[in-house]
């Protein structure tokens, strides 16, 4: 029983510093999901950070495999290098370049539906550190509907990616 607890304690203890993720909303049209992390980092560090997605994002959820293929162009796209292509997961549509982003698209099996969304990416100064707030809403048509079969696993996935930039940016590793 000691072990146990111990072991539910140490659990706890390491998860106290995770994202904190939830399905905030969904209903037949769609769904929407929040992630919310406080980085020890000042705003601007992490946004240089957020801005090179190929130093933090997870390859398991690339196209390619490889998230050194993942970055931002001129042009706003959030894209993919691919051997013979590319994708384009979302396209960047509001950047104040300190505080706020707010992306338009459908990111990975999304693009296989009639469904798109809109993706705020929120970095809030706190004391030393920053609280990162990521929103994404879905809507949109998907054969079986929306919120049932998506929205846990994208609340999952970007609760992924949010972990992955807090390790990138307070240790310089996302793994």
């Amino acid at each position: 029983m000691k072990r146990l607890i111990g072991t539910a304690l140490a659990l706890s203890l390491a998860l106290a510093g995770a994202a904190r993720a939830e399905v905030t909303d969904k209903s037949a049209a769609g769904f929407e999901v929040t992630e919310k992390a406080t980085i020890a980092a000042s705003p601007s560090k992490i946004w240089d950070d957020l801005m090179r997605p190929s130093r933090w994002w997870s390859p398991e959820h690339t196209w390619s495999h490889d998230a050194r293929n993942l970055a931002f162009d001129a042009s706003g796209c959030f894209c993919e290098r691919l051997k013979k292509g590319a994708v384009r997961h979302m396209t960047l549509v509001y950047a104040d370049g300190e505080t706020e982003m707010r992306l338009y698209g459908a990111m990975g099996p999304l693009q296989f539906t009639g469904a798109s969304g809109h993706w705020v990416i929120k970095l809030k100064p706190n004391g030393a550190s920053t609280d990162v707030i990521m929103t994404y809403d879905v809507g949109g048509y998907a054969k079986g509907g929306l919120a049932d079969e998506f929205a846990v696993p994208v609340d999952r996935v970007l609760g992924e990616q949010l972990a992955r930039l807090k390790k990138a940016v307070e240790t310089g590793k996302p793994d």
